[in-house]
């Protein structure tokens, strides 16, 4: 994990993450930044081309392209891709189950909170290998079923059961929420996901981390039980062989 990541970083993070809801260029904006210079320490950025899997309507590609990157973004949600009025230039749509993009043809394969938003999160997971040419990168983050986001806006009733979080939701507010357990939020464990990339004979496991921790506390990904809540969102960095 990189030393780079202090208490400080992550006090700005959490206060950053307070507004995603109120002001969601400001966090994303945040988040991009801090993404970029966390991949940044894994493989080098200037001319890769790097395929963004769940981007969005783009919030990413301003911060990827200002280290010289090449930006590809792929979203399946076509509210999504123009949540910002119009979709980004280079973005696709498509699905991370079933990516439209040819084997071995991406320096960087990126995911961003967007695995437990699939109904097959390992099928997601190998599709982003099946992309990066050999000695690439592929940088998985997402947050886990049992940590206090869980439940996304249904937190923290989550920790009782999606449905019964979805419920009791919908029963405050009169909508359904926007992230809705079994249709479009499920729950991935950090478990997991660690077994998962141990177990894929197409990568070396570079890296696991929590991704909003400073350094000295990537020892939580260690500890089964205790990592589900405490790691907040995982970060799995593996290089495709």
């Amino acid at each position: 994990m990189p030393r780079s990541a202090t208490l400080s970083r992550s006090v700005a993070l959490f206060r950053a993450f307070l507004r995603e809801q109120s002001d969601p260029d400001f966090f994303y904006g945040t988040l991009a930044e801090d993404s970029v210079a966390q991949l940044a320490a894994f493989t080098p950025l200037r001319g890769a081309t790097i395929l963004d899997v769940g981007g969005g309507p783009g919030y990413f590609a301003d911060a990827f392209r200002a280290e010289g990157a090449i930006y590809v973004g792929m979203e399946p949600d076509a509210g999504e891709l123009t949540a910002r009025g119009t979709a980004e230039p280079g973005t696709v749509r498509g699905s991370g189950e079933a990516l439209p993009v040819r084997t071995a043809s991406v320096d960087v394969c990126y995911s961003s909170n967007v695995l437990e938003h699939v109904r097959s999160p390992w099928t997601m997971a190998a599709e982003m290998v099946r992309v990066t040419r050999p000695g690439g990168t592929v940088f998985l983050s997402f947050t886990p079923w049992y940590s206090p986001h869980g439940g996304h806006e249904t937190g923290p009733w989550h920790y009782l059961g999606g449905m019964r979080a979805r419920r009791r939701y919908r029963a405050r507010t009169g909508r359904e929420p926007k992230n809705r357990f079994g249709e479009s939020l499920f729950a991935v464990s950090v478990g997991g996901a660690l077994r998962w990339a141990r177990n894929c004979p197409d990568v070396d496991v570079v890296a696991r981390f929590p991704r909003y921790h400073p350094w000295w506390a990537c020892w939580v990904v260690a500890v089964p039980g205790l990592r589900e809540i405490v790691s907040w969102n995982l970060v799995v960095v593996m290089r495709r062989r």
